[in-house]
């Protein structure tokens, strides 16, 4: 007996159903691409909107900047009423003297007139510094050690870095104070700081270095300023406190500049050697 079976159907067309995946590929690649480009657009942030225009112009922009902690300039000499020189009344010196511009002290407002003679690295030789501080009457003076100190940096670049014996001493300017004390430098040597307390209304000051690092003697000091002159010229007052000054110079100071030469020892702290004497044949 046969059984009869129902008719086989034809497998289904594999090629019909096939474009499906194809579509869903296409879909999932442009929806990535959605997302990628999502993502750039938020990572570059918003939109910036163009800068304002520029503000016009105005007189008070055009103001030049000026800095708040500008430092006060020095006044040259040129800008200074005309004084008295100073100058060392010692021709026949072998040293120069040097002779430093006027100015006006930032701190008084006074006139400082300096000058130098000698060099502080050659210790072999005497080396002197002095200043000259015009109507120092209105203005209360300074230590001396506050103004050896003072002296010392703004000018030559030298420190104080110890001080010894105070004195005073006796000189055609009247009484003067003076002040052991060791400036540092290209080296180190042992000076005498001094100043004036009875040249009123000037006011000098500075310090003396006798060869071969030894302390000037008080005399040597006084015979340093002994020595100063000034020119006519200036304040009144100024020159008339060296001219009275003139009048009580020390005779034994120009005679003892003569026999410093004959004998090296006794050049301890004086301030320059005079050339020797041309000999006759």
């Amino acid at each position: 007996m046969q059984v009869a079976h129902p008719p086989l159907e034809h497998p289904p067309d594999v090629a019909a159903p096939r474009g499906l995946p194809v579509i869903g590929l296409t879909l999932r690649l442009a929806a990535a691409s959605a997302v990628i480009a999502g993502l750039s657009l938020y990572a570059r942030g918003p939109a910036r909107s163009p800068p304002p225009p520029a503000a016009p112009l105005t007189a008070e922009s055009e103001k030049p900047f000026v800095p708040s902690m500008a430092r006060p300039a020095r006044p040259a000499l040129a800008a200074l009423p005309e004084g008295g020189r100073l100058r060392l009344d010692d021709p026949d010196a072998l040293d120069p003297v040097r002779i430093e511009p006027a100015r006006l002290n930032p701190a008084t407002g006074l006139r400082e007139e300096s000058l130098s003679r000698g060099a502080f690295a050659a210790i072999e030789d005497a080396h002197l510094r002095l200043t000259l501080t015009r109507d120092a009457g209105t203005a209360p003076p300074p230590g001396l050690f506050v103004t050896l100190a003072r002296r010392a940096a703004d000018g030559p670049a030298l420190a104080v870095i110890r001080t010894g014996t105070r004195g005073r001493i006796a000189t055609k300017f009247g009484a003067v104070e003076t002040l052991e004390a060791t400036l540092a430098g290209p080296l180190r040597r042992i000076c005498t700081g001094f100043v004036t307390l009875e040249a009123a209304p000037a006011r000098i000051d500075g310090w003396l270095c006798a060869p071969l690092g030894q302390p000037p003697e008080p005399r040597a000091v006084a015979c340093a300023l002994d020595a100063l002159r000034l020119e006519e010229g200036g304040d009144a007052g100024t020159a008339a406190a060296f001219r009275a000054a003139q009048g009580r110079r020390d005779p034994a100071c120009v005679a003892a500049r003569p026999a410093a030469m004959a004998e090296p020892a006794g050049r301890t702290g004086s301030i320059g050697a005079r050339r020797p004497a041309a000999t006759k044949n």
